[in-house]
């Protein structure tokens, strides 16, 4: 019993440090187990199956989109994608083949039609093949983000469910991840803080992703850190508050707070389907967020500080911002689905905005089709 005793004492310290959160007690990796656990993407089948509501609603928005048909054609792929500089003509044609391959990926799961597995890879494997290069620009940490992880959800499911992927197709999605997207993120954590805070959020999303699709245990451990303690303004507690939930980027705009926390509860839900409960983390702080942002883009007053984030560079926006109020961004059925339906919370103003968006469908920059993916699933 004595051998135990300093394991315990530091098990119990973690907890009452980061209140909510189960300690990172997994030796393995569930898989599939990024963004959706093997239960979800039965729940998918199942209810598409059956034409549940409001599922089925959503998943009708995800059979008409364009990206997400077996016929799709590859704008790419290419050996150098930018978002700016030089090969910034290859952003909207790389988003569209990254969406494309996720969106085929989901099609797969929801409808078991081999077409759809076949052009996912077809467009993950293509770009493996090519795709050499990310060039430090300004914006390369938010493309390795947000493409990243597009690659790695598709790529995950198609590795799990999906005999007719091989051995050698997965060690080049592999290689692609560590040769040209994880470099780029890591780079992003060895610089002081410099951004607004959905770019750490983008990146630790990604960065989580990538380690469970790679089973990278210490990968893993280091995203979680930087979702608790980080010293950037994407680190949780610095995105935001603890008393009133304003977002470190709410004085800016709205397009981007609903970004940062997006990008968030995704690194939450994938934390979660691995056994850690980040959203819990800081008494369900992000929990807080989602309320403060719901409530004001559904025209509801807010109060809002000034906020001293941690670069220094945008602590002095005096009143929120209503540039982009309104919005119906497709981030809330997931939250809302862990918070109210798993844990039995309440989200009020976050309801309203469930409601308001029932069915919630596609964004090139988000999950998109939250009540297909998330709605009812207690399965994780």
């Amino acid at each position: 019993m004595k051998k135990n005793t300093p394991t315990i004492l530091i098990l119990l310290i973690i907890a009452f440090i980061y209140p909510g959160m189960n300690t990172l007690a997994q030796s393995h990796f569930v898989h599939p187990g990024v963004l959706h656990s093997l239960a979800s993407l039965d729940n998918i089948y199942n209810a598409v199956q059956n034409k549940t509501e409001p599922q089925y609603g959503s998943y009708k928005l995800l059979e008409e989109n364009p990206l997400a048909q077996a016929d799709y054609k590859m704008k790419g792929p290419f050996k150098i994608i930018a978002r700016d500089g030089e090969f910034k003509y290859t952003k909207p044609k790389m988003e569209a083949d990254f969406s494309a391959a996720y969106l085929n990926a989901l099609m797969w799961a929801a409808t078991k039609k081999e077409v759809y597995a076949k052009k996912s890879l077809k467009i993950l494997e293509a770009y493996a093949d090519s795709l050499q290069l990310i060039p430090p620009t300004n914006d390369a940490p938010l493309l390795a983000g947000l493409e990243g992880i597009k690659i790695v959800n598709a790529a995950e499911i198609l590795r799990y469910t999906y005999k007719g992927i091989t051995s050698a197709q997965v060690e080049k999605i592999r290689k692609m991840l560590v040769k040209v997207f994880l470099p780029v993120c890591n780079d992003f954590y060895n610089r002081a803080p410099y951004t607004n805070g959905n770019w750490g959020a983008a990146v630790t999303n990604m960065y989580i992703g990538s380690a469970v699709f790679l089973d990278d245990r210490q990968m893993y451990k280091k995203a979680v850190n930087f979702y608790l303690n980080a010293y950037d303004n994407g680190n949780i507690k610095h995105y935001i508050d603890d008393v009133i939930g304003q977002v470190q980027e709410s004085g800016r705009d709205q397009i981007h707070t609903m970004l940062g926390i997006g990008c968030l509860a995704s690194t939450c839900e994938i934390a979660y389907n691995q056994g850690d409960d980040l959203y819990g983390a800081y008494n369900n702080r992000l929990l807080l967020g989602f309320e403060y942002v719901a409530k004001y883009n559904l025209g509801y007053d807010v109060p809002f500080q000034t906020y001293k984030e941690v670069t220094g560079k945008y602590s002095n926006l005096s009143k929120i911002s209503d540039k982009d109020r309104g919005m119906l961004i497709p981030i809330y059925q997931m939250v809302y689905n862990h918070y109210v339906s798993i844990k039995g919370l309440q989200m009020p103003y976050t309801a309203q905005m469930v409601a308001k968006m029932q069915p919630e469908g596609f964004d090139s920059a988000h999950t998109g089709f939250g009540t297909l993916l998330f709605y009812g699933n207690s399965n994780h």
